[in-house]
């Protein structure tokens, strides 16, 4: 029985083997439709947020169209494959998507962050790839089609390999394919917004990030995934994250701190702290940092349209009614104002994290006394 190319543990399968998408059925028939046309246009970007399947959709479409240069004879062995295919799907055993899941395909470069000389991982990716990548786009693909490069992500560019990237996206060579992948497309240049063409993905739904969840935990319980479903914003990428850091215990510990407000419990505070500002706690921290700004968006803008979304915690509602009713809505965005500021700034001292947590919830208790 030939062996899957996906790893045992399904939370650790990465765009490059994973062969499912969900929740993105416009955007693959969108792809789709241009390559059946015989127009399909030479660079697209691919933008949303994180963690809604853009790099599995690019991977995805990538294998579809190696896959589909020069069809063998025995290719009905792996489903419907040219122009009679309705999905982009590649099986996972198709020659094809194991050598992609190896990273040992030929006519697929992928651009992202690498590690320098010094093993850590650089803050931008660099012109001396980009120049690699364009240099392998105009010479001839070892099985006779597509070339293609997946640029994840686009805003990792600097300035200089954004520049060399544009060359590419100007003089395109015959029959190569440029994927950029954006999660803040805002930050990318005019120029390569007008080179290219767009696909927006959007959020998942509630019920296709219960599903994915449950294939990627299954060992969740059903009113944790719905609560991580309804967490993560549309986003299974960041429903993973979330449950890896143990960021649902940590917003239910921060519930209990904000439900003895406006009389602030310190003995409960200060645990709640400790637990998330060791010196080992560096994740913790950051996770509560994200949890923070978005429960507090979460409540002002609730309060303020009085339209509440599905609770992620129980007595939720009566959370953020009782809260946002304690303060008017100008000294809430003052508050939140000061703090997500100062939050940004905490260095990685324990002492200083403390210092600062314990900070924003007394000053929280006076804005609901």
């Amino acid at each position: 029985m030939t062996t899957s190319p996906l790893a045992e543990d399904p939370t650790t399968v990465s765009p490059r083997n994973n062969p499912n998408l969900l929740g993105q059925t416009s955007a693959e028939a969108t792809l789709l439709r241009a390559h059946k046309s015989g127009r399909l246009p030479h660079a697209w970007l691919f933008a949303g947020q994180k963690g809604i399947g853009k790099a599995t959709l690019a991977f995805r479409f990538a294998r579809y169209l190696l896959a589909n240069d020069g069809l063998s004879s025995n290719a009905e062995l792996f489903g419907d494959l040219g122009d009679d295919a309705e999905t982009l799907h590649v099986d996972a055993n198709h020659p094809v998507f194991r050598r992609i899941a190896a990273e040992s395909h030929g006519d697929l470069r992928v651009l992202e962050r690498k590690e320098d000389k010094k093993g850590r991982l650089r803050s931008s990716i660099v012109v001396d790839d980009v120049r690699g990548a364009t240099d392998f786009l105009h010479r001839t693909s070892g099985d006779g089609g597509w070339r293609i490069v997946i640029v994840d992500a686009a805003e990792d560019l600097n300035n200089q390999a954004t520049n060399a990237l544009l060359k590419a996206l100007e003089e395109p060579s015959d029959q190569t394919l440029l994927i950029l992948i954006s999660h803040a497309p805002g930050r990318l240049l005019p120029t390569v917004h007008s080179r290219c063409c767009h696909l927006t993905l959007g959020q998942l739904s509630e019920g296709d990030l219960s599903a994915l969840i449950a294939r990627f935990i299954p060992e969740a319980a059903v009113d944790e995934a719905q609560a991580l479903a309804r967490l993560s914003g549309g986003s299974i990428g960041k429903a993973l994250a979330l449950r890896q850091a143990g960021g649902l215990g940590l917003l239910q510990d921060l519930a209990v701190v904000l439900e003895s407000m406006p009389r602030l419990d310190i003995l409960k505070a200060q645990t709640f702290v400790d637990h998330v500002v060791g010196p080992k706690d560096a994740a913790a921290f950051e996770t509560l940092r994200e949890l923070l700004a978005w429960w507090f968006a979460r409540m002002l803008r609730s309060g303020a349209t009085q339209t509440f979304p599905p609770p992620v915690l129980a007595n939720e509602r009566e959370l953020m009614v009782r809260m946002y009713n304690s303060g008017d809505l100008e000294a809430w965005m003052a508050f939140w104002d000061k703090w997500s500021k100062l939050l940004s700034r905490a260095d990685n001292t324990a002492a200083n994290r403390r210092q600062m947590m314990l900070g924003l919830f007394a000053d929280l208790s006076r804005l609901v006394a």
